[in-house]
């Protein structure tokens, strides 16, 4: 196996960064982009231009056939709908205009399965040539299904899958089996290409909450067995009261304020073993009030960092509107500091009515993603919450909706895959 080659980046004369020509178009540096730059210690940290555009979300539906209790569905009054093939070809041409055909993921708060045109969308994008994704719960992929799914060329399969036995997944995804799903993914992946790198690969995506975090472990050995070589594993956003005692990260969400903090004490901790010996004390470290570097990395994660436009990424929702990320498809309701929250869904425009560059090149919408590199928000997500972060129009600072303060996917505690 040959190693990877180090890659070197150059000064000139006039003080010019020169970086090799192959990842000026991989990273979008194009004549006139601006980086933003982070100093970082004695590094400096380079930021992607907000004009490169790498992936796309894309909903095909927001119907289901299951009834899942972590889901924004139980909590909004939005229609139903599907995706339709004049939509669809609005993204089809919109991508095929691009210079560089960003990744595509087929996934949003329905089933993409459950609409009987997903298939021959993700044949058409990946006859473009780029990387395709989907989401799944599994319990429609019987053979005939996973045969067709194989025969798209799809890169990258996640499977929704919230418990280990048969109990506590029908808890979480009510109407569905976990054996059935299981011997659904087994099948899957016993009928891809042999090699040592088969595809598509296998992800599993797992929604953590107080009834089912103990079950991890097994959901890690559960989905290695069936071939996953990816998990994802992401903490509950809750749309109901009831939901809200399922959280873990009230702690978590009293400490973002105080990690950043330069008068807070630093603790560097080497890797080492995690295993009966130094559990105990290795837990009382990280809760110790420092901030905590484990093996050169924040053990506190990034904080007012947002992952979909540190990313470069855009959703279509199934009726084409376009959105700076998943969260703000649609209205909802969730809870921050045991307090409803209203998120308003925000739509650059439409690609039925202009093109996905154009759309992506908004200078509204570039100036938006600009803005939250910055986060010049309200730090709603560790104040105690007031009538302005409920209703969620405007923020203490003035900013109008979306105001990203009380957003817990740029804190690092929900996440996409």
């Amino acid at each position: 196996m040959e190693s990877t080659p180090t890659l070197w980046a150059e000064v000139d004369e006039q003080g010019r960064l020169i970086v090799p020509p192959e990842y000026t178009k991989q990273f979008g540096l194009n004549p006139g982009a601006k980086m933003r730059l982070e100093p970082n210690g004695h590094g400096l940290k380079i930021h992607r231009p907000v004009t490169q555009l790498t992936k796309i979300y894309i909903e095909p539906t927001v119907d289901c056939n299951l009834n899942c209790i972590t889901c924004f569905r139980n909590a909004w009054d939005q229609p139903i709908g599907r995706m339709t093939s004049e939509t669809f070809d609005s993204v089809l041409q919109g991508l095929k205009l691009m210079d560089t055909i960003p990744d595509v993921y087929f996934g949003g708060i329905g089933e993409p399965l459950f609409h009987v045109q997903t298939m021959d969308w993700i044949r058409q994008v990946k006859a473009l040539g780029t990387r395709v994704e989907l989401i799944t719960n599994g319990t429609t992929l019987v053979e005939k299904k996973a045969r067709e799914l194989l025969e798209t060329g799809l890169d990258m399969l996640w499977v929704s899958l919230d418990g280990a036995t048969p109990e506590s997944y029908a808890d979480v995804r009510l109407g569905a089996e976990l054996p059935r799903v299981v011997e659904n993914i087994r099948r899957f992946a016993g009928m891809r290409k042999g090699g040592h790198y088969p595809r598509p690969e296998i992800g599993i995506a797992y929604v953590a909450m107080q009834s089912n975090i103990q079950e991890l472990p097994e959901v890690i050995r559960l989905g290695k067995s069936m071939g996953a070589r990816h998990f994802s594993v992401s903490n509950l956003q809750p749309a109901t009261t009831e939901m809200m005692d399922e959280r873990l990260y009230t702690r978590t969400m009293s400490n973002i304020a105080f990690l950043p903090s330069n008068t807070n004490p630093y603790l560097s901790l080497p890797k080492m073993d995690f295993n009966e010996v130094t559990r105990d004390a290795l837990f009382s470290a990280f809760n110790s009030g420092c901030n905590v570097s484990f093996a050169g990395n924040n053990w506190g994660g990034a904080n007012d960092v947002c992952n979909f436009i540190e990313s470069g990424t855009l959703s279509i929702a199934w009726n084409g509107d376009v959105s700076p990320c998943w969260p703000l498809m649609h209205n909802h309701t969730s809870f921050l500091h045991n307090k409803p929250r209203r998120v308003n869904k925000h739509v650059i425009g439409n690609v039925k009515d202009r093109i996905l560059q154009e759309l992506w090149l908004d200078p509204a919408y570039v100036e938006y993603r600009e803005k939250v590199q910055r986060f010049a928000f309200a730090p709603c997500t560790f104040c105690g919450g007031c009538d302005l972060s409920e209703a969620n129009q405007e923020d203490c600072l003035g900013n109008e909706s979306p105001a990203c303060g009380g957003c817990l996917w740029a804190q690092g505690i929900i996440q996409c895959p």
